[in-house]
């Protein structure tokens, strides 16, 4: 009997295609006589404005209005003597990315280092010394949980502790932010700031962070009652979106801030802000719903009945199955919702608040500013930039994780 020995295959890699720049450039962008054309035109329009921009930008320019209302660009009319509280909630946010960065790593290491290298560029602004001081430590910290967190990874008994304990903070910190920031009605310590006095870059934050992560899971359950067996649910859900989805946030928001209280009882006022928040919530999720019901239309039957086949109910056989395939081919245009959220926040002039913008605007409103609103609005524009191009950074970096589009 001859003995037949099994010999294992040689698993080969994938290939791939490795060119050097020239390569890339000449098959991209040279590659026939109008591309090189094309290119060249394109090369020279961007030299044209560019060279303009930066030598009025370095010689013309007068950007004294920007260090003169630093504050107010930041967060607007807030008490100076109650500013401690927004350095703690900075403190204790970059505290909580640090710590989960280190445990969870990948996306969110990414953005800790990208926030620390922001924090040192901010340090380089005039500033007082406190302020830089603080700026830099933010950085310093930022880095330094991310470090505590990559050790205590290392340890299974505390990356276990250490992962529940973030987990319990993260929920708590809506409360805790909340509570910093607002403060605590009849508090000795802990004051009152109405939100009236809320602005700037901080309520931009308030209100697209608060606008994100509510309306996200309520777009969620639409999109999913649209979808629905039962009736009500579905005509109500098919209502809601088409209606919302038919006017212009600007409506939405007018609605919720100045024609709400005519509806409520004379004794019942809801915070200004809150309603602007609400507003953002409600005009989003529709158009969140719109997006997640492409991608639940996008999952192939077979995957409902392989799901019953194996014993699973409707319910889990949406959470486990469909959702998360679907969710995950919709994140380019839910990120992309969420940035034109970030960018809408400018629209709560309606609701007589003054986010960055309209601080910005209030500014040059003073006739000591009159002739500098070129540089002020370089300067927002240049900021919404930054941020807007970091959720795209964030959302793409997603996308190569989850495998979106390759598999």
């Amino acid at each position: 009997m001859i003995e037949q020995k099994r010999v294992a295959a040689e698993v080969l890699p994938p290939p791939t295609l490795r060119y050097g720049p020239l390569r890339w450039l000449r098959e991209n962008l040279f590659s026939t006589w109008y591309n090189t054309l094309l290119t060249l035109l394109c090369l020279w329009g961007l030299y044209a404005a560019l060279s303009a921009l930066l030598e009025w930008a370095f010689t013309r320019a007068d950007w004294s209005v920007i260090p003169a209302n630093l504050k107010l660009l930041l967060v607007g009319t807030y008490p100076a003597e109650m500013l401690w509280r927004v350095w703690a909630v900075l403190y204790f946010v970059v505290f909580l990315l640090g710590g989960s960065a280190g445990l969870w790593g990948s996306l969110l290491r990414d953005a800790v280092v990208a926030l620390s290298a922001a924090f040192f560029l901010l340090a380089l602004l005039p500033f007082g010394m406190s302020e830089r001081l603080l700026l830099a430590g933010l950085a310093l910290l930022g880095g330094g949980m991310m470090g505590a967190g990559w050790l205590l990874r290392r340890a299974a008994r505390l990356q276990t502790w250490s992962k529940r304990i973030l987990l319990g903070l993260w929920v708590l910190s809506p409360i805790l932010v909340v509570v910093l920031v607002g403060g605590l009605p009849g508090s000795g310590w802990l004051p009152t700031v109405s939100t009236e006095k809320w602005g700037g870059l901080m309520l931009t934050f308030m209100l697209a962070i608060v606008g994100i992560t509510t309306s996200f899971p309520l777009g969620v359950l639409l999109a999913l009652g649209r979808r629905s067996e039962l009736p009500v649910v579905r005509w109500f859900s098919i209502l809601y979106i088409e209606i919302i989805r038919g006017v212009p946030l600007v409506t939405v928001i007018f609605m919720a801030s100045v024609m709400l209280p005519l509806f409520l009882p004379g004794d019942t006022r809801v915070d200004q802000a809150v309603r602007a928040m609400t507003a953002f919530t409600l005009f989003t999720a529709a158009y969140i719903a719109e997006n997640v019901r492409g991608g639940l239309q996008n999952i192939p039957r077979g995957q409902y009945e392989a799901a019953h086949a194996l014993g699973l109910s409707h319910f889990w056989t949406t959470v486990f199955i469909v959702l998360p395939q679907a969710l995950r081919a919709v994140i380019p245009a839910n990120v992309g919702q969420f940035i034109s959220l970030f960018k809408d926040t400018s629209l709560v002039f309606v609701a007589a608040l003054l986010d960055l913008f309209n601080i910005g605007r209030s500014i040059l409103a003073n006739p000591t500013w009159l002739a500098h609103d070129s540089e002020m609005l370089l300067f927002i524009a240049s900021v919404y930039f930054v941020f807007a191009y970091f959720m795209s950074r964030l959302s793409q970096r997603l996308e190569r994780l989850l495998g979106v589009g390759e598999r």
